[in-house]
């Protein structure tokens, strides 16, 4: 009796843990070296990312994009963007799309130039560390009593 029970809670067991192991393209292991906010601050301007974006609370040049399709980095969010959300939302921009721009979209996707042919490792670490700090995370509103 027990062999009947013991064999199946055994390869539920070793078929949950092959669920968890990484596969190829896991990002298991990836770690980007740090980054400086101040010169995250200066790439931001240097490949033009205000022309559609401003950053919550920082003093950029103004953007210069149709104002449907500028989108406002930071500030309060319910759900705050992890570095790996934004580096993905940096080099990946298809993935990430703001739910602003989502009506005015080209059919190709992201208005977002592709930047990974121009910008260094160093850039989107920078970048990234210049961004993250200026997402605030909401408390999560209260729940409805009964």
């Amino acid at each position: 009796m027990k062999t009947r029970i013991a064999f199946p809670a055994l390869a539920i067991a070793a078929l949950l843990a092959a669920g968890c192991q990484p596969t190829a393209k896991s990002g298991r292991g990836f770690q980007l070296p740090p980054g400086h906010a101040d010169r995250g601050k200066a790439a931001f301007v240097q490949l033009k990312c205000t022309e559609c974006h401003r950053v919550d609370g920082v003093e950029l040049p103004a953007p210069t994009a149709k104002p449907d399709q500028i989108v406002t980095l930071g500030g309060d969010v319910t759900n705050l963007r992890t570095y790996g959300q934004l580096v993905t939302a940096i080099i990946h921009p298809n993935l990430a799309i703001s739910d602003k721009i989502t009506t005015a979209l080209p059919a190709t996707g992201s208005p977002m130039k592709n930047f990974n042919r121009e910008m260094t490792v160093e850039q989107l670490v920078d970048i990234v560390t210049f961004l993250s700090p200026t997402y605030r995370q909401l408390a999560p509103p209260p729940e409805p009593s009964s």
